[in-house]
């Protein structure tokens, strides 16, 4: 079996440096910890945050609804603060 370089340990030491700092930076990147309930929360919350921050789209579904677009988009900002429900029971 051929041994490792020192070059791919350094390349895989980067690549962990550089996903612990998107991590760090992002909340809903995730880590190893990150409970099922957390990422779903995250995709939802993102999701709503881009539905909001582009018009076009926010039009789109607006119409789609049969709503005006800022009673779609209070809608959206609301459903932001538990966008998948309640966080389940934490069990000792």
């Amino acid at each position: 079996m051929a041994s490792l370089s020192p070059i791919y340990f350094a390349d895989k030491l980067r690549a962990q440096q550089q996903l612990e700092a998107l991590q760090a930076r992002y909340v809903g990147t995730g880590h190893a910890d990150t409970t099922r309930f957390e990422w779903t929360s995250n995709i939802q919350r993102d999701s709503y945050a881009s539905y909001v921050g582009h018009p076009p789209l926010l039009s789109y579904m607006a119409i789609g609804m049969g709503e005006c677009r800022e009673k779609v988009r209070a809608q959206m900002i609301e459903k932001m603060i538990q966008p998948v429900g309640k966080p389940p029971e934490v069990q000792d």
